[in-house]
């Protein structure tokens, strides 16, 4: 073979490897229909001056070329990215619903393809947290005239972006369900305006139904109202009506300062997100009649941050009277020493001087003239409830404790492997195990070593997984348990354990099973997981009815006695005993519970 001809060989290896990598990461980073097209016209147009077969000097003018030609792409990749726009309602429309009237004006939404659900979004609960506004309690709306068109979710609240492609490659390693897909070119918009709400009911007229309000997770920095897995048509039809909401995060809703204290009326700071949550209520209160809903019959709900906030906003004086139930997913803030998502003012204080001299400003004023893309950095230490002395003037526990809570029935659980996605690149072996136990359990770890003897590296990382569970999420559901039955309220409690092709039972995966949501063409599903979907929803959807999950054909669920019973739904869907409970005893001991 010539010189010629391995050069020529050599090129085109290249140039399809090229091709290669530049379509994958245009895929994997979204990019816009433009993104696409100049990629494409500067491969063809280099490929068109490779077919020439320039000689001699003009090697260097190839080579010089297919820099240049890589730099632009390089830069179209990195830089033109997705275009903003706001996610519709539903993917394919049914038509029109009729129009609503509410207290500040009119609203007409969206049928789901086959007419069942009717969709509203982005309706306005309070006036944009802006400019004067940012760091202050939520106001009425303004009224608006004609009719709003709620066909559109609104934009999510700022939070920290992650690239694209960190994004695809996270629904390709942790969700298994990335898609190659023509129609998702697009960026959901981000801003501070995001006070709205968003409504799912059965379609046509209805009277007294009942109501559910769903708060997201998201570790209360990041999240949005309209992901799938926990959208409201499923439990929609099932004859609930569903609300959830867009609420402050990070930095905007969770800043404390003696400053903000100071201008407040109720000298109140650092619980902004709540007092969203609040408003959304109170907004529920006055409106969800109109759509056929029963004000009196509202269940609040939520997920990881969100059911920390749910068992916050189950101790807060200023939500009492506005919900009659809990359902609380994956965490909680009751427990004697709240293990995320919660401080105490003196620490959220000092976080607020330290993140005022980050920016490099003295004043609130000033914080406020910040523009809300830089502020956003701070989401990674604002982000935690607090005690205010006006939207919590106890901790959760202390108000368990003293007997104060608003909710009359609670249903609330955890999955098998909730630690699982948070230590994936700091799993356990032999080596390191009993290293890690003794960093995080101190003068506890020869308790916690007794209980878990690893024999093997598996051994090593499951009861690391278990012990990292409980840790930061099982514990407080016991503490919930044993706090709602010491008020006398019944208390129904499960551990999801069901395996599937995506989340499996990890942190959040039991969500797309109990709102009813798994789509009918997803292939990581197969017909047991959506029996099982079927029956966990039913379970909700009697909850949100009554106060009771059970049901005619349904298994019995039993009454939490102690808080170690619990319905087990996975292959198999029996009560079980609590599998933590020894080594929730060793924590209640480390935090005092009971003292």
């Amino acid at each position: 073979m010539t010189k010629t001809k391995n050069h020529d060989v050599l090129f085109w290896i290249c140039f399809v490897l090229l091709c290669a990598v530049s379509l994958t990461l245009l895929e994997l980073n979204k990019n816009s229909l433009a993104a696409w097209i100049g990629t494409l016209a500067l491969l063809a147009g280099y490929a068109v001056l490779r077919l020439k077969k320039l000689k001699g000097k003009h090697f260097y003018l190839r080579a010089a070329a297919f820099l240049a030609i890589s730099a632009l792409l390089l830069s179209i990749l990195l830089h033109v990215g997705r275009p903003y726009r706001f996610r519709p309602a539903v993917e394919k429309s049914g038509g029109m619903t009729g129009v609503i009237e509410l207290r500040d004006g009119k609203v007409q939404g969206v049928l789901t393809a086959d007419k069942a659900v009717e969709v509203y979004t982005g309706i306005p609960y309070a006036k944009p947290p802006v400019g004067e506004l940012r760091w202050k309690a939520p106001q009425d709306p303004e009224p608006w005239g004609g009719v709003r068109t709620c066909t559109h979710f609104a934009a999510m609240s700022m939070q920290p972006r992650s690239s694209e492609i960190y994004n695809s490659l996270s629904q390709i390693v942790g969700f298994h369900d990335f898609e190659v897909s023509v129609h998702d070119n697009f960026r959901d918009a981000v801003s501070e305006d995001a006070l709205y709400l968003n409504i799912w009911k059965p379609a046509g007229a209805g009277e007294k139904l009942p109501v559910l309000v769903y708060i997201h997770g998201g570790s209360l920095q990041t999240g949005q109202p309209w992901y799938a897995d926990y959208s409201g048509e499923g439990l929609a039809r099932k004859g609930i009506i569903v609300v959830n909401l867009g609420y402050r995060l990070g930095v905007f809703g969770f800043l404390a300062t003696e400053e903000l204290a100071a201008e407040d009326p109720n000298h109140s700071t650092g619980n902004y997100g709540l007092m969203d949550q609040i408003k959304a209520l109170e907004w529920v209160r006055d409106n969800i009649a109109a759509f056929g809903g029963d004000p009196d019959n509202v269940t609040l709900s939520g997920e990881s941050a969100g059911a920390a906030c749910v068992t916050a906003l189950c101790t807060s004086p200023k939500a009492k009277g506005l919900f009659r139930r809990a359902i609380a997913e994956s965490s909680t803030t009751t427990a004697p020493v709240p293990q995320h998502s919660f401080r105490l003012m003196d620490e959220a204080l000092k976080t607020g001087r330290e993140t005022m001299e980050r920016f490099k400003v003295s004043t609130i004023e000033e914080m406020r003239a910040l523009p809300a893309e830089q502020l956003v950095a701070a989401a990674d230490t604002n982000h935690h409830i607090t005690v205010d002395g006006y939207i919590l003037t106890k901790t959760p526990y202390e108000s368990y404790k003293a007997g104060e809570h608003n909710e009359e029935a609670l249903l609330h659980g955890f999955n098998a492997e909730e630690g699982t996605p948070f230590i994936l690149f700091d799993q356990a072996n032999l080596k390191n195990y009993e290293t890690k136990v003794r960093a995080y359990f101190k003068d506890r770890a020869d308790e916690v070593l007794a209980l878990y003897k690893p024999t093997t590296d598996t051994e090593a990382k499951t009861m690391w997984v278990d012990l990292y569970s409980s840790v930061y999420f099982t514990h407080g559901h016991y503490c919930l348990s044993r706090q709602a039955i010491a008020a006398k309220e019944p208390v129904w409690e499960y551990l999801f354990a069901k395996t599937n092709g995506r989340l499996s039972a990890w942190h959040s995966g039991e969500e797309v099973y109990c709102y009813n949501n798994i789509p009918a063409d997803s292939k990581l599903y197969n017909e047991s997981d959506r029996a099982l979907a079927d029956l966990f929803s039913d379970y909700f959807a009697n909850f949100i009815r009554s106060g009771d999950p059970n049901g005619e054909g349904l298994p019995a669920w039993e009454e939490s006695r102690d808080g170690t019973n619990l319905m087990l739904l996975g292959d198999e869907q029996k009560m079980s005993a609590d599998p933590y409970i020894p080594i929730d005893g060793i924590l209640d001991r480390m935090q005092g519970w009971g003292a």
